[in-house]
């Protein structure tokens, strides 16, 4: 062991030439560990690809791969293996990626019932055409006060919970509502008559126990008849 006074080793002891470690920054640089058989790179690939969400390129690939590695020819041997399997390497614009074959796709997909609101509108619509059935459209807007949109019609008929009923035999025939047995069976009723009354409504909450302006209350007795009743009046045999 000697040592040397050139400035530049001044206070090193040294035993030979020095050894250049290779610099993971530089990649030039050679590798301490020996490149991986061309089987190894396809594996690391292979968990490169199904871990990312997205497509990557080649460069950004190689950047995820040892030393010396060649991802292109390791690529080209990892499609032909996917080749009529469940899942296909695919190559989209410069990247790639692993996905499903599209032959199969059919079993990606799946269907739900999207349960929507009611509008308002919609709700006061089938509310008149269960209590008053049948009833023409003339007769909805007059109850509402408001002219009914052809939409809010389409809306309940789509969700089969009202059908066209039979036309009045008046000037033009106008065509009626009724409610569906799917309307029946959604609001667990067995008929139509099953409907809460006026006094199941107030005492629910629904429905303003307060007589409308301008008018007064009914009197008890007109009330009770009325409870007595039930629906049998509201609707037509």
């Amino acid at each position: 062991m000697t040592q040397t006074s050139d400035p530049e080793t001044h206070g090193r002891e040294t035993d030979g030439p020095e050894t250049h470690r290779p610099n993971s920054a530089d990649p030039g640089s050679p590798s301490l560990f020996g490149v991986p058989p061309m089987a190894e790179q396809e594996r690391m690939i292979e968990a490169i690809l199904f871990a990312s969400a997205d497509p990557l390129s080649l460069a950004q690939i190689t950047a995820r791969l040892p030393q010396g590695c060649d991802p292109a020819q390791a690529l080209v041997h990892l499609r032909a293996r996917y080749t009529g399997r469940g899942v296909n390497l695919l190559r989209v614009g410069d990247a790639y990626a692993l996905r499903t074959a599209p032959d199969l796709g059919w079993l990606m997909q799946s269907e739900r019932v999207e349960t929507r609101k009611l509008s308002r509108a919609a709700i006061e619509t089938l509310a008149i055409i269960a209590y008053h059935q049948p009833v023409t459209r003339a007769e909805i807007e007059e109850i509402r006060g408001v002219a009914v949109s052809r939409g809010t019609i389409d809306q309940l008929l789509e969700l089969d919970w009202i059908r066209l009923g039979r036309r009045r035999m008046t000037p033009g025939r106008p065509v009626t509502f009724v409610v569906t047995e799917g309307f029946l069976d959604h609001f667990g009723l067995e008929s139509a008559r099953d409907l809460p009354g006026l006094k199941e409504l107030r005492e629910a909450g629904l429905l303003d126990s307060r007589p409308p302006p301008g008018q007064t209350g009914l009197p008890d007795d007109e009330d009770a008849d009325d409870d007595a009743r039930g629906q049998s009046e509201l609707f037509e045999d």
